[in-house]
């Protein structure tokens, strides 16, 4: 009140007074609500810029109805009115303003002394306060103008009470309220801002189709097939760029967690505002505020793993899968199962949106279907970009693919090799350290061994509620299910012949990382498995890693794609046949892609790289197929195969699966399913083939005998969903009502 009278200017800035008087915000409000001041409130006005008039925006019906609105005005129009008038979106006039059309004026507050000479100066008598309320005075006047402190911090640095807080706010000296602060997992992240760089002529290609589409805002899908390192990346941001440039939303789906950490930080130095982040790791809180921020349109670009796809987005115009071939897209464990490819394809579909499934080996169905079907569009990036984007000089337009070694380990053996690691193996990864590169051996197994048998009578040791055998950890020195958590101490002696002959068997990370430091002790060792994720986080692991803190990271299935890290010039497969020979008609497709992708973590940076395979089945096609780096190969014969067996794409499957504590309760309810199944395939003449009933692969988890039918159609892949849903499976399914206990997965990923 005080600065105000003393000011020569009528209308000074809010501003300026604050600054004289060392007052906060909070102040400024209680004496605006209780009349003796005024403030006249800035204002945001819009107003078209002379290009205008000639702007041709038949494309895009929203920014034309705000150029219409503001053109018959002929007046600034305050920002809030126009959007309200118009219903356009914040997304709209930014796109408006990129073009040059429209242009924001902002007019200044100001405020107004509302008392005159005698009031304000009773008003300044009467708001000296008491010792305890000065004492906050003085300590609020040493913190920055504006801002909002806890209670419980003032009264610890002032000794005040909440009575001395009331008689300011009384006297309008301060101001108490509830303030929401939002819980936004990426308030501490950062990434210094890039520019796009320039595309090489297979990424020009299949950019122009892709923005010609978003453009049009037709519900497209693309399959953008790019080996390892050939710049799949920079699309999903140059579309994540048009589709907001077009007032839209966009979504960017990765198949793992540890994916995300290392996407959001790309995003972040291009999208440096509007960016949101959602995934299993973050808290109850941070992911109800990242919702409810979407919800108001204060987010416009999301980021997540399969659960982000249900973000509540206004006008979706891009949905990127990356890595869409992943088998975490696929919600498998819990009902309703579902893959994420499926609803963001019906998402497109309802938002007219691009949908953009990237891989280097992509699903074999969604390949068939975009080679040999119009469903998908097929774009290839068959060049990886050389050298690395911090390197320097540029890099040059294109770069071999890493050459493969594959070491039959039956050969090993014959040498008298009986180590984890081949001599080749051996050999160079110990050039790789002594040159100050960075190695990944790849195994998709934890723990130290694989299982504990008695070597008498050739007992393995097996959970007893799921029946699979225990894995030998050696931190915990125990024995633990990976099914169930179930846990037990390793026996001194046998159950069953009570010998002291008890062996270790198979080999998982744990043991990989005591063979290396028997091997080099000297080594930097870093694991990433879910055991030390557990302990510390994916982001940690890899921030590790990528700041050259380790030599070799040894991992799982997590390290085996999406991973950009230039140092890395050696990858070595350990086995390539965990799991080649599981029962199961995807083993060879999975192989194929697993270590197609963790060989592409080998030579991303200008020191190039290798890749050594080791196997006790060299000449097995998924093998050789990914040693040439050669999908064209392994898709001719596994589509063969598929074919010939009546498998996707060429048929549909389900699998139904009943789980009781009883092995004859379950065994009798999957016979009496498949009884009435069999009556109305006769009986509707359908052309459904029904397999089993038999116990599944795991015939027990967690206490429970697990019993299986297998469903397969005639039913040729199409990216129709009413189609499919017409097919004579869902016929049956839709015939057959499923008793209680069943559990239904329609287009299953495994039959385990």
């Amino acid at each position: 009140i005080q600065s105000l009278r003393d000011e020569d200017d009528p209308l000074p800035s809010p501003e300026r007074i604050l600054a004289r008087a060392g007052a906060t915000p909070a102040t400024l409000s209680t004496l605006i609500r209780k009349g003796w001041v005024e403030r006249i409130h800035a204002r945001t006005v819009v107003v078209p810029t002379p290009a205008a008039s000639a702007a041709d925006l038949s494309r895009a019906p929203r920014q034309r109805a705000v150029l219409t609105f503001l053109h018959e005005r002929a007046a600034p129009v305050e920002e809030g009115e126009l959007r309200r008038v118009t219903g356009a979106s914040a997304g709209v006039l930014r796109a408006l303003a990129e073009k040059g059309l429209i242009r924001r004026v902002r007019e200044p507050a100001a405020l107004l002394l509302r008392l005159d000479e005698h009031q304000a100066r009773l008003k300044i008598i009467e708001l000296r306060g008491a010792e305890g309320q000065n004492r906050v005075l003085d300590y609020l006047l040493t913190r920055p103008p504006g801002e909002w402190l806890w209670v419980s911090w003032v009264y610890a640095e002032t000794g005040c009470t909440l009575a001395d807080l009331r008689a300011l706010e009384g006297h309008g000296l301060v101001e108490l309220a509830e303030r929401e602060v939002w819980r936004d997992p990426l308030a501490a992240e950062s990434a210094p801002p890039s520019t796009p760089p320039s595309l090489t002529p297979d990424q020009e290609t299949a950019w122009s189709e892709i923005a010609r589409q978003i453009e049009m805002a037709a519900p497209t899908t693309f399959l953008l097939h790019g080996v390892t390192g050939s710049g799949k990346t920079e699309i999903y941001m140059r579309a994540a760029a048009a589709a907001l440039r077009h007032g839209r939303s966009a979504i960017i789906l990765t198949p793992e967690i540890s994916l995300t950490a290392q996407m959001i930080r790309r995003f972040l130095a291009r999208f440096p505002s509007g960016l949101g982040v959602i995934h299993s790791a973050l808290s109850d809180g941070e992911r109800y505020d990242t919702w409810r921020r979407i919800r108001a349109g204060h987010i416009n670009l999301v980021i997540g793993p399969r659960s982000a796809l249900f973000a509540p987005l206004d006008d979706i115009g891009l949905i990127v899968l990356d890595e869409e071939h992943d088998a975490s897209y696929k919600q498998s464990d819990a009902m309703p199962t579902y893959h994420a490819r499926d609803v963001a394809l019906r998402l497109a579909n309802i938002h007219g949106a691009t949908l953009l499934l990237g891989s280097a080996t992509p699903d074999l169905t969604t390949y068939y279907l975009a080679r040999e079907t119009p469903d998908i569009l097929l774009l290839e990036l068959p060049q990886r970009i050389a050298g690395h984007r911090d390197a320097a000089p540029p890099p040059a337009p294109s770069a071999p693919l890493p050459p493969v070694r594959i070491v039959d380990m039956r050969h090993e053996l014959r040498a008298g090799n009986r180590s984890i690691f081949s001599r080749l193996l051996q050999r160079t990864i110990k050039r790789a350290i002594a040159d100050r590169e960075q190695v990944i051996l790849f195994l998709n197994r934890r723990g130290a061994f694989t299982f504990v048998m008695c070597r008498d009578c050739g007992y393995v040791i097996r959970c007893p509620r799921c029946d699979v055998p225990l894995t030998y950890h050696l931190k915990e020195e125990r024995l633990t299910c990976h099914h169930c958590s179930y846990q037990q101490p390793i026996p001194r002696t046998c159950p069953i012949c009570h010998s002291r002959r008890i062996k270790h068997f198979g080999v998982g990370t744990q043991r990989v990382e005591a063979a290396l430091h028997e091997l080099i002790p000297q080594a930097r060792v870093l694991r990433w498995d879910r055991d030390t994720v557990k302990e510390m986080g994916h982001r940690a692991l890899l921030d590790r890693f990528a700041r050259h803190q380790a030599d070799v990271l040894i991992g799982t299935q997590m390290i085996a794609k999406g991973l950009d890290l230039p140092l890395v010039t050696l990858v070595g497969v350990i086995s390539a046949d965990t799991a080649l020979n599981l029962p199961d008609f995807r083993a060879a497709e999975r192989t194929f892609q697993l270590l197609l992708q963790v060989a592409g973590r080998a030579g991303r940076g200008p020191r190039g790289g290798q890749v050594i395979v080791q196997t006790y089945t060299p000449e097995h096609y998924a093998v050789q197929a990914a040693a040439r780096h050669d999908y064209a190969a392994f898709y001719t014969r596994e589509r063969a195969f598929r074919m010939r067996m009546g498998y996707p794409p060429f048929g549909r499957l389900a699998r139904l699966v009943f789980a009781d504590p009883s092995p004859a309760r379950c065994r009798e309810a999957a016979a009496s399913l498949a009884d009435r199944m069999r009556q109305e395939i006769h009986r509707l003449k359908l052309g459904v083939v029904l397999i089993g009933p038999a116990p599944c692969f795991f015939a027990r988890l967690r206490g429970r005998h697990r019993y299986q039918i297998i469903l397969r159609a005639d039913a040729p892949a199409t990216a129709n969903l009413q189609h499919r849903c017409r097919d004579d499976l869902h016929r049956l399914l839709f015939a057959v009502p499923l008793p209680p206990g069943w559990r239904l997965d329609v287009d299953p990923l495994d039959m385990l």
